[in-house]
């Protein structure tokens, strides 16, 4: 007989609240979403217990009095049930004269990450609709996710009119609008940012171009590159990973930054300083400085009691690190743990007092916290705003309320992402077990999923700002006027325009601003949107760098390293005087600027500036650049270093390029200019061509080439033969511009730079562009058509695909079982192909010792998962087989196999040896497998 049970949130039965609740969503939902042409919804699936409660105790093995789990309440629970819209807005707790209302929620979106508008205040809402639909993270890699665009059409402050822009996401990492109709996005476990536009204005994207590729990292989705942010600086940043990328009209350039250590949240202040959110700690990441100046440790950062959260009673106890991590009676979190999404307020419809002031989510602790950053002697440190009263901006005592982002609106307000859902951890983290599986049992978290809101935080006596953004239909002049808007987020949408349509008819109304408007925020805004146009000049950077405002001299020094990368030396003389400025933060600067360029003498001028300021900010910075701090141990985030040899070869390498090659290709390698808008030779900084395949560089370099390419031509005309020079020589310049010259490709050998003079030596002359470029292996991708199959496959890890083609991505593919002899990996392709290369990875898996009672945590071991010996066979149809490679020794990390097969329609990997004398379970793993070869 079924049971019906109070709900203990109404009141009412079980039964009567489904029904109540569904009722109330979907009025809810009509009134405040309409969503006209959103198509094809996926029903909500939230679930409801009625027949019985869970029956919980402590698993086996776990001792009762461990600090996990000593005092756990496991009393059988009513589900906890999502509320209302309306329900959800009464039990937020915001300081008065604050107010909170939502603009866009569920059915219409579901589950959403993160938002961001473009320039005519459309929201992109990141839909993550695979996460955590259950506690074992079940089909979270599945193409469901999306990204939507909103707006609000008859301006009442509701989005009601949605389209899906993109669809079939496997867990998108982040939306960046850029430029009209048009945004950049990646999937998880890919490495390619894609532009998507909507070509035709149906409001759906139908147009995919690939933006820039090694963007990706491994790991589960919580733990890869999120949030690509625009800088004021006019490149790109994103979490986790330590570089930067920027478009140029010669391709999509690169340099390395500082790591990070972040997860999801990037923002920046009115100054362009980025400000990095992390995830696991709880707390901000990095804020100090910019980030391309590298890392500096700065101790103190964080005000005393800044790690101890102050939400409301949530009651459930639903915390990852269990009993000890709970503030009793109340069940609310007492130590941070978790936050997602970030913002410097820079809007003009909140108080005045909180602008500049950085807010994040905790959504563990479901606060979002308001900081205040106090400069003392040019280093910041971070306080809780509310922190003496124990308390925080947002608080609620809605248990599923979960802020995962927060952006400045073009309205002028505070815009908070509620992803609105049970389970807020990944699927590694609560497994059977764990303390965290067992609170999802007990209250049913699990069933809560595909829901979320979107709010607006607003203040009495202050509207939004109902005079909505045009941009994207303006003219540069028009935009320019934006730069002086009090809302950093109109000043920031119309940088980016102008930049991106490299209007340079606006350069001299952007000059004047630049050195004369009385609004220093629009002059900084000028200065890099001069920058971004390439129309910085040294005449008026000399002009800024002597400004009486010391916030508009740091300006000049960070945008004046774009000239001294492209030549312009006779700023050293800038940066020595520089050194000596009266102004503490200007001092900084100079400092970080000279490091980043390699200024010469750049250790007494260090020194000099120590000598004449004794400010704690200087004596850090210049006591880091001269002895720098040893790197953190970064685990799975950075890219790995190059070894000493590796660098010896770049450092070489670059030696021959600055010599030879930089007159024609530039110093940075963007390029010489010829006049006529030409260049002498082709940029080889961000080009696909340098960054793909190696043999086409090295035949370049070995024979010369000439020819238009791609339909442009060079002033140089020509590039002469190099093979005079021996291999090493070749080798060397070719690896300094592939990994030197803000490109980010693997080095090259002096035995790949033999291979290709040989099998080359009968060339005579120097190579046509279009021949050379048709006999240069191409990379075969699963979507031209392979298909993939092998004799064993499983899932990597918690919540992962079970599918061979996995091996293509950072998820990577395992046999799942141990190596045995025999096993196989299989690839078909469309039509007949000559191969020339394998490449793949074969990473460590890490296995952990089950803890004992009383004992410390044992190391987890790592499990070398390479194949100890296979052959490369091809075949023509699938039948009768062909060694093309046998008995080849596998190792850990990068396997490179080099082939030479003739029309073939399949290849296969196949195991010589198993490990039969392994008592260890140690299965076969390949991931970011790389086919070479032509059609």
């Amino acid at each position: 007989m079924k049971k019906f049970t109070q709900n203990p949130r109404t009141g009412v039965s079980t039964k009567s609240a489904l029904v109540i609740t569904f009722f109330v969503f979907a009025l809810s939902s009509f009134i405040i979403s309409k969503p006209k042409k959103l198509t094809n919804p996926i029903p909500q699936q939230v679930g409801f217990q009625i027949d019985s409660l869970p029956k919980l105790k402590i698993p086996d093995g776990v001792d009762p009095n461990d600090e996990n789990w000593k005092g756990i309440d496991l009393e059988p629970k009513q589900p906890l049930k999502p509320l209302s819209v309306e329900d959800e807005r009464k039990l937020f707790l915001l300081p008065q004269g604050y107010h909170i209302e939502p603009v866009l929620t569920e059915p219409a979106i579901q589950q959403p990450g993160a938002i961001a508008f473009d320039g005519n205040g459309r929201m992109y809402v990141l839909e993550l609709r695979s996460y955590m639909l259950n506690a074992d993270s079940k089909d979270e890699l599945e193409p469901t996710s999306r990204i939507s665009r909103w707006e609000d059409k008859n301006n009442d402050g509701v989005y009601e009119t949605g389209t899906t822009f993109v669809d079939k996401l496997i867990f998108p990492r982040f939306v960046l609008p850029y430029g009209k109709d048009c945004i950049l996005t990646m999937e998880s476990d890919a490495d390619n940012v894609y532009k998507y536009t909507d070509t035709n204005g149906d409001g759906k994207a139908d147009k995919k171009e690939l933006f820039t590729t090694k963007y990706g990292r491994s790991g589960n989705v919580e733990h890869q590159q999120a949030f690509m942010y625009y800088g004021m600086d006019n490149w790109l940043y994103s979490t986790v990973n330590a570089f930067r990328v920027r478009e140029t009209p010669n391709g999509v350039i690169r340099e390395k930054t500082g790591f990070n250590r972040a997860q999801w949240g990037v923002t920046h202040d009115d100054d362009g300083k980025l400000w990095f959110q992390g995830g696991a700690s709880g707390l901000p990441s990095y804020f100090q400085f910019p980030i391309h100046y590298g890392n500096f440790e700065v101790p103190n950062e964080f005000a005393k009691g800044f790690d101890v959260p102050w939400g409301a009673a949530v009651k459930i106890a639903d915390m990852q690190g269990g009993m000890d991590e709970i503030r009793q009676p109340d069940g609310s979190l007492n130590h941070v743990t978790g936050s997602a999404g970030n913002d410097v307020y820079r809007g003009d419809r909140l108080p005045e007092n909180i602008k500049g002031q950085y807010f994040y989510g905790e959504p563990v602790a479901r606060i979002v916290r308001q900081i205040n950053p106090v400069v003392n002697e040019g280093l910041t440190t971070l306080h809780n705003v509310y922190q003496d009263q124990k308390s925080e901006f947002l608080r609620s005592t809605d248990p599923l309320f979960r802020p995962v982002d927060m952006t400045t609106a073009p309205d002028g307000t505070l815009y908070i992402t509620d992803m609105y859902h049970g389970i807020i951890q990944e699927g590694q983290w609560t497994q059977k077990g764990t303390y965290l599986r067992t609170k999802i049992e007990q209250y049913q978290l699990d069933k809560v999923v595909g829901l979320g809101r979107i709010w607006r935080i607003t203040y009495d006596g202050k509207e939004r700002d109902k005079n909505q953004p045009k941009m994207l239909n303006e003219t540069s002049a028009t935009l320019v006027k934006h730069l002086e808007h009090p809302n950093g987020w109109r000043r920031d949408a119309a940088q980016q325009l102008i930049v991106l349509k490299k209007d340079l008819s606006v350069v001299p109304a952007l000059k004047s601003m630049a050195l004369n408007n009385k609004n220093v925020l629009a002059r900084i805004h000028a200065i890099w949107t001069l920058e971004g146009l390439n129309a910085l000049k040294i005449d008026v950077l000399q002009k800024l760098l002597k400004d009486t405002n010391p916030r508009i001299r740091i300006q000049a020094l960070r945008a004046s390293e774009t000239l001294y990368k492209a030549g312009v030396k006779e700023l050293e003389a800038d940066y020595k005087t520089a050194m000596s400025d009266p102004n503490t933060d200007v001092v900084i600067q100079t400092m970080l600027t000279a490091k980043v360029l390699k200024i010469p003498d750049l250790e007494n001028g260090v020194k000099t500036a120590m000598a004449n300021n004794k400010a704690a900010g200087v004596k850090l910075v210049g006591e880091q650049i001269i002895t720098p701090p040893k790197p953190r141990n970064m685990g799975p985030f950075g890219g790995a270093e190059l070894s000493k040899e590796q660098k010896e070869i770049v450092d070489r390498g670059a030696v021959i390029y600055n010599e030879l090659c930089s007159q024609c290709h530039g110093n940075n390698g963007m390029g010489t200019p010829a006049g006529n808008g030409k260049l002498i030779a082709p940029a080889l900084a961000g080009s696909q061509r340098v960054q793909a395949h190696p043999d086409y560089a090295i035949k370049v370099v070995l024979h010369g080439m000439e020819g238009a390419i791609e339909g442009k031509t060079y002033a140089g005309g020509m590039m002469a033969s190099m093979k005079d020079h021996d291999d090493v020589w070749v080798s060397d310049v070719i690896s300094y511009i592939r990994n030197g010259l803000s490109n980010d490709a693997s080095l090259v050998t002096p035995k790949q730079v033999a291979k290709i003079r040989a099998s080359t030596n009968k060339q005579a002359g120097i190579f046509q562009y279009d021949k050379l470029i048709k006999s240069t292996p191409k990379e075969f991708q699963v979507a031209d058509g392979l298909k993939i199959t092998a004799s064993h496959t499983s899932s990597t890890r918690i919540g992962g695909n079970v599918a061979p083609q996995s091996a293509f991505t950072y998820e990577g593919w395992s046999t799942g079982k141990k190596q045995e002899k025999g096993m196989w990996y299989q690839i078909e392709f469309p039509k007949s192909v000559n191969l020339s290369e394998l490449q793949f990875n074969a990473a460590p898996i890490r296995r952990f010792t089950p803890p004992k009672p009383n004992t410390p945590p044992t190391p987890p071991q790592a499990i070398q998962t390479f194949p100890r010996k296979y052959s490369i066979e091809t075949s023509v149809d699938g039948n009768s087989w062909e060694e093309n490679a046998k008995q080849i020794t596998g190792n850990e990390g990068d396997n490179t196999v080099l082939l030479s097969t003739s029309k073939v329609k399949f290849l296969r990997i196949k195991l010589d040896e198993g490990l039969d004398k392994e008592t260890e379970e140690i299965p076969w793993t390949m991931r970011q497998v790389k086919i070479f070869g032509q059609q």
